[in-house]
């Protein structure tokens, strides 16, 4: 459901697939672009930028655990500075490269 111009979503709308996935936010002829909340129906979510279908910007992606990295996604991974909370809730500042980890950039777990 949402705002559609020419047979495609445009605007403003949210889409629920067969499996559980929802997305909710920006659309731009039928991909998700702009700012959107992305869901699993196993509890992860990512709520952020989107350019045409990927995680590109800042955004914010939540395991069910309490896992949490808020930070900077390039091409659908993460990509840059972020930072990184444990599920007890330690944080970590670090450096990602094509969704992986290159390097913390604090000395020490920083407690919440």
């Amino acid at each position: 459901q949402g705002e559609f111009k020419d047979n495609e979503i445009n605007g403003e709308g949210v889409y629920i697939w067969t499996d559980g996935r929802k997305y909710e936010g920006q659309w731009m002829q039928n991909r998700m672009h702009g700012h959107g909340l992305f869901s699993w129906s196993d509890g992860r979510a990512y709520e952020g930028e989107y350019v045409v279908d990927q995680k590109q910007g800042h955004g914010i992606f939540r395991w069910p655990d309490g896992r949490l990295y808020d930070g900077s996604w390039k091409e659908g991974r993460q990509h840059g500075p972020g930072a990184y909370w444990t599920a007890r809730g330690d944080k970590r500042f670090g450096e990602w490269e094509d969704g992986r980890r290159t390097r913390w950039n604090d000395d020490a777990k920083e407690d919440s």
